[in-house]
């Protein structure tokens, strides 16, 4: 996926890219938690992770872009503690929610609630979904 996006970046409806990318990850994790066959799961596995890229890049690109100059290292270092934390967190959470309610339904609650904040971000943040990257410099 990143050399596709190397080739391939996307400028033009970006935000809605990120949205479409965002729901995909947590629709192949859905479909990961329920299916039982080895390659399949490992085929949703794959597609997840290139959902993943598509909007870890696009959201990078997106602060960078929107960053002024003199604030651009701090934004970035506080951003990687937040991701970095944020990593941390999620295990336990996943975890938690594993003991509590089974695997898979686990799993399959993560992919929904997923696709979910993603519908909540597009009524809440309108915007997000008209983004260009190639209009901000």
């Amino acid at each position: 996926m990143g050399i596709y996006l190397a080739k391939r970046p996307i400028l033009t409806d970006s935000g809605k890219h990120l949205l479409i990318s965002v729901a995909g990850f947590g629709a192949t994790i859905i479909a990961f938690g329920l299916s039982s066959n080895l390659w399949v799961c490992t085929f949703f596995l794959f597609a997840s992770g290139c959902f993943d890229a598509a909007s870890v890049v696009i959201r990078g690109s997106i602060m960078q872009l929107t960053t002024p100059d003199h604030m651009r290292g701090r934004i970035s270092a506080i951003n990687g503690i937040f991701i970095g934390s944020s990593n941390e967190l999620s295990a336990l959470e996943s975890g938690i929610a594993a003991i509590m309610m089974g695997l898979v339904p686990s799993i399959v609650f993560g992919g929904v609630a997923t696709i979910a904040i993603v519908f909540i971000t597009y009524r809440l943040v309108p915007h997000l979904g008209k983004l260009h990257l190639k209009d901000i410099s």
